[in-house]
């Protein structure tokens, strides 16, 4: 049984790691999963949460707001639609990610209004986004409540 995988963590702006790594938990969509070597094939999308690799170089945590992951038996790739390393996070960096999360709710109950399904979808990639802050210690800084 193989030790080590490939990980790549790719955003629209850069290539952000690619490293050996023994394990990779990801914010899946359907649910968070960790991936190890040899792993069966899967392609899942992301929510916005926090990306964690362990390998050789130590253990890193990456902010993703969502995107895709492509896993077989030798590797991992994510796509990422945003990731920044958690410890590269400011409070400017949430912000911006909250806003854009609650346009995207705006937007959605502007265009679905009797469409319960894609309204619903975006009050929780809001509500993923603003527990993302709680998780590394930011505050969404919200005066209005979050959709219910």
């Amino acid at each position: 049984m193989a030790d080590k995988m490939q990980f790549d963590l790719v955003s629209p702006e850069r290539l952000l790691t690619s490293v050996e790594a023994s394990e990779v938990q990801i914010p899946g969509a359907e649910g968070d999963m960790t991936v190890m070597p040899e792993h069966a094939p899967l392609i899942t999308t992301l929510r916005p949460g926090i990306l964690r690799v362990r390998s050789g170089e130590g253990d890193a945590e990456y902010v993703v707001t969502g995107g895709f992951a492509e896993i077989n038996a030798t590797g991992v790739s994510v796509l990422a639609e945003r990731a920044l390393p958690k410890a590269d996070v400011t409070q400017e960096h949430f912000d911006e990610m909250v806003q854009a999360a609650k346009d995207a709710h705006a937007r959605a109950q502007d265009n679905f209004v009797n469409e319960p399904g894609p309204v619903d979808d975006a009050a929780k990639l809001l509500a993923d986004m603003v527990a993302v802050g709680g998780h590394i210690g930011l505050d969404s800084q919200s005066k209005a409540p979050l959709p219910g």
